[in-house]
């Protein structure tokens, strides 16, 4: 077995992300565990001290233990499937005994994006978009726009935040400058394209429900 590829979920530090939002991929030289949002993170075979069983609750998933002091631990990720079964198939690329050099253009890739940290988004752009997420719902607090003190709706600062995200989604999807600007260097919209798109699927449709209770 060349390539070991699992969809599932994946807990990163504090944060959560449930199936289908990530995903592990295993060849003989990379393990690499997408989790959109969460981190794209990436091990050589030397970065890796154990993979193991774990099992939380209901859940149950493998944790990566390894030496990378910029990505945030606990590192799991949450399968359906056997545990043993995909371990053994881990084991089977060869990925977990192999001692040879790898290629200098994967070396250098893996160093660069373990630098980074697993966090994909720039730090200064996840600042200012989180601030303006914020400032405009407290318009509703504020009673800007609405006339009516004691309704429970969804106002329209909230609705300025929700295109705001879609906005940004859409920058995100089509435009590079947008992705260079929020992005790390070396990060692709492909590792949070999935993300990208359920945000525009939630935000669009509490957009539609908002339009039509005001």
């Amino acid at each position: 077995m060349t390539e070991v590829k699992e969809t599932g979920g994946a807990r990163i530090g504090m944060g959560n992300a449930t199936w289908p939002f990530a995903t592990l991929t295993v060849d003989k030289n990379k393990l690499q565990l997408n989790a959109t949002i969460l981190g794209n993170l990436v091990f050589r075979p030397g970065d890796i001290i154990s993979i193991v069983p774990y099992s939380r609750f209901l859940s149950k998933g493998l944790k990566i233990n390894h030496t990378v002091s910029k990505y945030k631990d606990p590192i799991i990720f949450w399968t359906s499937g056997s545990q043993s079964d995909l371990i053994k198939r881990i084991e089977q690329t060869g990925f977990l005994t192999n001692t040879d050099p790898i290629a200098i253009d994967l070396e250098e890739s893996i160093a660069r994006a373990q630098s980074q940290g697993g966090f994909p988004l720039r730090t200064t752009a996840a600042i200012a978009i989180l601030v303006i997420w914020n400032i405009l719902f407290l318009i509703d607090f504020q009673d800007f726009f609405r006339k009516n003190k004691g309704a429970v709706t969804i106002g329209h600062g909230a609705q300025l935040a929700l295109g705001f995200i879609l906005v940004i989604c859409l920058l995100l999807l089509t435009f590079e400058p947008a992705r260079r600007l929020i992005l790390k260097d070396g990060r692709s919209i492909n590792d949070i394209k999935m993300f990208v798109y359920f945000a525009m699927f939630i935000c669009g449709f509490m957009l539609l429900i908002s339009t039509l209770v005001l």
